[in-house]
């Protein structure tokens, strides 16, 4: 029997191109459970996040919806957006979004609280958000600087 490779799959079997990585003074449960809160709805603080930040999300026009499979959404932004696909692994407290560029978020205990990882695997170079000449270097400080926002949010909620 054929079955399709999940998305969490698919980024597993390919190398990052680049990590960025942050501690939060918090169990890895209370963090996670922050992180990995994914439900149908509107995205924000409390729903997906990780992508609350994004200029479709606070804008209000970019809702989760369900999937194919259990823990496996997708979220849809108003305008010509493309739907973004996401994949939960609460087990392995991981979370992944594929959109113009394709991640992988992961929580895990460390000794100073929670380390959270962000692998990115992906970038599409045709989206307008990559600009050769600085494309790395700007996605790698934008994607340094979403994580410190998500960071300071669960570190805001857990009062650390």
């Amino acid at each position: 029997m054929h079955t399709t490779p999940t998305l969490l799959t698919e980024l597993d079997a390919l190398p990052a191109r680049w990590v960025v990585h942050g501690t939060v003074a918090a169990p890895v449960e209370a963090v996670a459970a922050l992180l990995l809160a994914v439900a149908e709805g509107r995205v924000g603080d409390d729903n997906l996040l990780l992508l609350a930040r994004a200029s479709t999300a606070r804008r209000g026009a970019m809702t989760v919806v369900a999937g194919a499979g259990k823990d496996v959404c997708r979220a849809t932004c108003a305008g010509a957006v493309e739907p973004v696909e996401i994949q939960v692994d609460r087990v392995g407290a991981r979370v992944a979004v594929r959109s113009w560029y394709a991640g992988v978020h992961t929580a895990t205990a460390g000794p100073a609280g929670t380390r959270v990882t962000h692998r990115v695997h992906r970038v599409h170079p045709e989206h307008p958000g990559f600009t050769a000449g600085i494309a790395e270097i700007g996605l790698r400080a934008r994607m340094t600087r979403d994580l410190r926002q998500v960071l300071a949010v669960i570190a805001d909620r857990l009062g650390c």
